[in-house]
């Protein structure tokens, strides 16, 4: 399992490919690969986004992502995990979060996959300032699922 918060931009498919290859023991033992990757869209509520900041509170988001892979991880028979989540200044189009799991069924591995990224978008402590033609916001709620 591994989680990682970045400032700076990254390419999700090259870090899973990495993470693949860091982890040589689980070839042959998993039978999918579920992918979530997030990207910055440029509108939000009807408003163009030029920019957005994403703070955090440091030692404190990376242990609640780590438990929300312990929960799934509980729930599904898991063999492992990868999350990248980027915070600080991100514009449209750049990735935000990538969220792989790996399980020998895909049933599993899809339904844990998601089970992370919405728990993530519920309660992981990240905070949203968008940058609109009408001047900066705090999002206050996140968009459903």
């Amino acid at each position: 399992m591994k989680i990682e918060l970045r400032a700076e931009p990254f390419d999700p498919l090259a870090e899973l490919q990495r993470h693949q290859v860091e982890r040589l023991e689980l070839k042959g033992r998993y039978g999918a690969t579920a992918i979530f990757i997030g990207t910055m869209r440029d509108y939000s509520d009807r408003l163009s986004i030029g920019r957005m900041m994403l703070e955090h509170y440091p030692g404190m988001t990376e242990r609640q992502l780590r438990k929300l892979v312990e929960i799934a991880s509980q729930q599904w028979p898991l063999l492992d995990a990868l999350v990248i989540h980027r915070v600080g200044e991100l514009r449209p189009s750049d990735p935000i979060v990538l969220v792989a799991v790996w399980s020998a069924h895909r049933a599993e591995a899809f339904a844990a996959c998601r089970s992370i990224m919405e728990e993530l978008k519920s309660k992981a402590p990240f905070w949203k300032r968008e940058d609109t033609a009408a001047g900066p916001r705090w999002v206050e709620r996140n968009t459903p699922g």
